[in-house]
């Protein structure tokens, strides 16, 4: 007469119940121990001749939080509950370059006839920790110094970057790094459009 056997199969239907009563002289696979073993189903296996399972052993502390904790795994993968959901993300922000109104640069630096003007179209209002816009500068160089990093998107013309290490000429679709405490000039031959960036937004409150 053939032993019983207790496959990988069995221990997973015994899981909802935590433990899987085993008749003496059952085999056991060692597969299908490894299995009850990561899933936390316990093998009550029956002593010979009683037809009742021994008492089992005292598990260590810490194992029944550890089988908790897995048959709380095993069960979510089997009964998925509802996604938890995530936090209020703002919406994107578009910003339309048409539709960008720029105003005379407001801190002192341009020259005497030099047209320098800017928009800012993204803030810390909107809730970024970066602020972005548009300028714009017609032929002449200004002396500035950053207390804030910034990146510049060239869209028109030529935007020079003066340092002490030499001058760094921007032309559309090219990108200038200005790293924080840099004291540049920013310039132009004739004409210039860009969009800069700049960390912190709130960089005047610094």
């Amino acid at each position: 007469m053939s032993r019983p056997l207790v496959t990988a199969a069995e221990i997973q239907a015994a899981v909802p119940q935590g433990r899987l009563r085993v008749p003496s002289g059952t085999i056991i696979t060692p597969l299908a121990r490894d299995q009850a073993a990561s899933l936390g189903v316990e093998l009550l296996e029956e002593a010979p001749g009683s037809g009742t399972a021994p008492t089992p052993p005292t598990p260590a502390p810490g194992a029944d939080d550890l089988t908790r904790h897995i048959r709380g795994i095993v069960e979510a993968m089997l009964n998925p509950a509802a996604p938890e959901r995530r936090p209020d993300v703002r919406p994107v922000k578009l910003c339309r370059g048409a539709d960008a109104v720029t105003e005379p640069f407001p801190y002192p630096g341009p020259r005497p006839g030099q047209q320098v003007r800017t928009g800012d179209v993204v803030t810390s209002a909107d809730g970024s920790p970066m602020a972005a816009g548009y300028m714009t500068l017609t032929e002449g160089t200004f002396d500035w110094t950053l207390n804030y990093d910034e990146i510049q998107i060239v869209l028109e013309g030529e935007l020079h970057i003066g340092t002490p290490q030499g001058t760094a000429v921007g032309r559309p679709g090219d990108v200038l790094y200005v790293p924080k405490g840099s004291e540049i000039t920013f310039g132009t031959p004739q004409w210039a459009r860009f969009v800069y960036v700049t960390f912190p937004a709130d960089w005047e409150s610094q």
